[in-house]
C-alpha cells in the first residue's frame, strides 16, 4: 500500500506543472515545479519553501573551531605603477582571476608579485619588507630558485631578477603568453606557453636550450600549470589532456600518455585540459584533468596503473594516506593511497568556487568565493576550523611548514596559522 501511494504521488506530480497547498488559514500558495526525483521527495516532504536550488552555492553551516586560525600578517601590492614602496592594506590593480600569481619561497624569505609588475621580498615570519622592485605588467606569478627570481610579462617576456635586491639580470621574448609560474633548476628555467610549448632556457643568460610543442585542441581553458622536475626528468601536463616526460638536458620526449580520452560530440564536451601540475608520491605521478580522470602513472612502466572519473582544475592533494581531488563543482572525492578504494566525499562547499587545496598539519585547507578559509580533517573530510579572511574570493593557497600563505583575487597576500 505504501509503494502504491508513492507511485500515485509521483504520477500526480509529474502530470502537473504547478501545485497549490493550503496553509493553516486555507490561503492558496504557488509551488515550484520539481526538477528531479530527489527534488520531488524534498519538495513533498519539506514544501516549496525548503526546496534545494542545485544552481546556487551551498550556504555555510555553523561549526565550532577545534583550533583557532590566526592571521599573522597581511601584505598588499601597490596599484600605482609609479609607486616605489609597498602600501599596507591596499588592493593591487586588476584581478587575479586565474589564481596564477603564487608566492615563491627561498629560505626564510617569501617573494610576491602582482599583475601590474610590483615585486617584493618579505620575511616569512613577520611579513616585513626586504626590498621592492617594479617591472612590466605580468601574466603570472613568481618563481624562486638558485639565487634568481623568474616572472612572466603580459607580452610574452620572460624576466630574470636577483633574489638579493630585485635587479633585472636578463629578459627575453618567449614568443607567447606564459600563464603559469616557471620551474627552475641549477641550469635551466622551464616554462609552458599559451601556444602549447614547453621551453627550456639557460638560467644564466636566457638562451633557449630546447623546445617541445604539443598539439593544441580547437578549444582550451585559459590557464596552465608549471612543469615538475624529478630525477633529471621533466613532467608536464598539456591542454590536449596528455602527460609528457622529457630529458631535462636535451628536451627529448622519453614517453607520454593520455590522462583521459575525449568522449563527447562537441568541442566543449571534448575540452580535457590538464591545467594542474602532476604530484609525485610513492614512485607514482598523480594528475587530474578537466572533464577527464584522476590518474596514477608509473614512470617505470610508462603507463597508467589506476584511474577514476574526475573533473578538476587543480593538482590532487595527498595527506594521511588519502588522495583528495577537488572537483570543478567544488566537491571533494578521495581515495586510499594504498588500495585506491574510495574514501570519504564532501559536498558541503558545492559551487562555492573553491581555490586550490593544500595539505596542512594533517588537514586539507581550502578557500572559497566569500573569502573564508576552511580546514578539513584529511581522514574523514569533516570541517574542523574556519576563518573569514577577506571580502574577495580566495584564489591560491600554499601551506608551508607552520604557516598557510593565501592570495585573494585582489592580490592581497596573507599568512595564517594555528
Amino acid at each position: 500500500m505504501k509503494y502504491s501511494s508513492h507511485l500515485l504521488i509521483l504520477i500526480f506530480l509529474s502530470s502537473c506543472s504547478s501545485m497549490a497547498f493550503w496553509n493553516d488559514n486555507e490561503e492558496q500558495v504557488e509551488s515550484k515545479e520539481p526538477r528531479s526525483f530527489v527534488d520531488i521527495i524534498t519538495f513533498w516532504n519539506n514544501g516549496p519553501e525548503e526546496e534545494v536550488d542545485l544552481t546556487e552555492p551551498k550556504a555555510l553551516f555553523d561549526i565550532s573551531n577545534q583550533k583557532e586560525l590566526i592571521l599573522n600578517w597581511e601584505i598588499a601590492l601597490p596599484s600605482d605603477r609609479s609607486a616605489t614602496d609597498f602600501i599596507p592594506n591596499l588592493s593591487g590593480s586588476g584581478d587575479n582571476k586565474l589564481g596564477a600569481f603564487l608566492p615563491a619561497f627561498s629560505g626564510k624569505t617569501i617573494f610576491f608579485a602582482n599583475n601590474s609588475g610590483a615585486i617584493g621580498s618579505f620575511d616569512q615570519a613577520s611579513g616585513l619588507e626586504n626590498w621592492t622592485a617594479q617591472v612590466t605588467e605580468l601574466s603570472s606569478g613568481i618563481s624562486a630558485g638558485f639565487g634568481v627570481l623568474i616572472v612572466a610579462g603580459s607580452q610574452g617576456e620572460l624576466i630574470c631578477l636577483s633574489q638579493e635586491d630585485g635587479s633585472t639580470l636578463w629578459s627575453i621574448d618567449a614568443g607567447a603568453e606564459i600563464l603559469a609560474p616557471a620551474t627552475i633548476n641549477a641550469k635551466l628555467v622551464l616554462v609552458k606557453t599559451s601556444s602549447g610549448e614547453l621551453n627550456a632556457y639557460n638560467i644564466s643568460n636566457g638562451t633557449k636550450k630546447w623546445s617541445y610543442r604539443s598539439q593544441l585542441p580547437a578549444l582550451t581553458l585559459r590557464g596552465s600549470s608549471p612543469p615538475v622536475i624529478e630525477e633529471e626528468i621533466v613532467y608536464a601536463a598539456f591542454d590536449n589532456g596528455r602527460l609528457g616526460a622529457f630529458q631535462i638536458d636535451t628536451g627529448f620526449l622519453v614517453w607520454d600518455g593520455a590522462i583521459s580520452y575525449v568522449e563527447g560530440t562537441s568541442e566543449l564536451e571534448n575540452m580535457i585540459d590538464a591545467d594542474a601540475a602532476p604530484v609525485i608520491e610513492g614512485g607514482l605521478l598523480f594528475v587530474a584533468n578537466y572533464q577527464g580522470q584522476i590518474a596514477a602513472f608509473d614512470p617505470a612502466q610508462r603507463r597508467i596503473v589506476w584511474a577514476e572519473k574526475a573533473s578538476s582544475f587543480y593538482s590532487p592533494v595527498i595527506s594521511k594516506g588519502v588522495i583528495a581531488i577537488l572537483e570543478t563543482d567544488s566537491t571533494f572525492t578521495t581515495y586510499s593511497t594504498k588500495t585506491f578504494m574510495p574514501s570519504w566525499t564532501n559536498d558541503d562547499y558545492y559551487l562555492r568556487e573553491l581555490s586550490n587545496a593544500d595539505s596542512y598539519k594533517g588537514s586539507i585547507v581550502v578557500g572559497d568565493f566569500e573569502g573564508y578559509i576552511h580546514l578539513l580533517d584529511a581522514l574523514n573530510g569533516k570541517t574542523t576550523s574556519r576563518i573569514k579572511l577577506t571580502r574577495s574570493p580566495i584564489k591560491t593557497i600554499i601551506a608551508r611548514a607552520n604557516n598557510i600563505f593565501i592570495v585573494d583575487e585582489k592580490f592581497n597576500l596573507y599568512s595564517v596559522s594555528h
